[in-house]
């Protein structure tokens, strides 16, 4: 099996436990590595799936290496290879497939509970699950593209995930570390604290508080997405 591409675009938003994920199935996988000046790659000849990963910056903004990834996420897809994104990479897929992606009506940082849509097509990528909580860092929020049928949702973000044939596009982070979220509270202080208070903006201590049994039940529920997803590779 080709490799699948993994985009990482800011140098602590990498796979977490996506590549923990792949690498237990012996899933091969390469990094692409954005934020270190590394070129989109030109099509999706290379690879058996593409995965986005998350960043502080916003589609909308103009930074050159957005129209080529773009580009990529609708080559791929038209290659009948799987795209899966997590936060700005499912804002990326939303506007790949000419959705659009604006500021959410509150910034959403810390854990949260998403819940289930009750429909037969979440239910095919989440099983009996109807809701989980999940881990959050975004101030925007993507639309669902047309075609697309959103499966998750929460109080604070109506639009928290979307499925298109065999791609997945997440705006919660289910592929969260303990080391991330460490990296994460220590370069975002000060946007935690200009957001703050707000019922949907936890402080560092409260993202500590039983941050083990968190990310053990988070993993579980990722691994749920992730096995579905991984059906949908390209074995040529």
């Amino acid at each position: 099996m080709k490799p699948i591409a993994v985009i990482r675009h800011s140098p602590t938003e990498g796979p977490g436990h996506f590549a923990t994920f792949l690498e237990r199935r012996s899933l091969p996988w390469t990094l692409i590595r954005i934020d270190q000046g590394e070129a989109v790659p030109r099509s999706a000849d290379g690879f058996s799936g593409l995965c986005l990963m998350g960043g502080p910056m916003s589609v909308n903004d103009d930074l050159a290496w957005i129209p080529p990834l773009l580009d990529l996420i609708r080559k791929t897809m038209a290659a009948d290879k799987p795209v899966i994104g997590h936060c700005l990479g499912g804002q990326l897929m939303s506007r790949a497939l000419g959705g659009t992606v604006i500021a959410n009506p509150v910034k959403e940082i810390g854990w949260g509970t998403v819940r289930v849509i009750d429909s037969p097509l979440a239910r095919a990528w989440l099983g009996d699950t109807r809701q989980f909580e999940s881990f959050h860092w975004h101030g925007e929020t993507f639309s669902i593209p047309d075609g697309a049928t959103r499966i998750l949702e929460s109080a604070a973000c109506a639009n928290q995930a979307f499925v298109l044939g065999k791609h997945l596009g997440m705006q919660c982070h289910v592929e969260m570390t303990r080391a991330m979220i460490d990296a994460w509270c220590e370069s975002g202080a000060d946007e935690i604290r200009d957001a703050s208070p707000a019922d949907s903006v936890q402080s560092p201590t409260a993202m500590q508080i039983d941050i083990e049994g968190r990310l053990s039940t988070l993993s579980r529920h990722a691994e749920l997405l992730y096995s579905r997803w991984i059906e949908g590779l390209s074995t040529i």
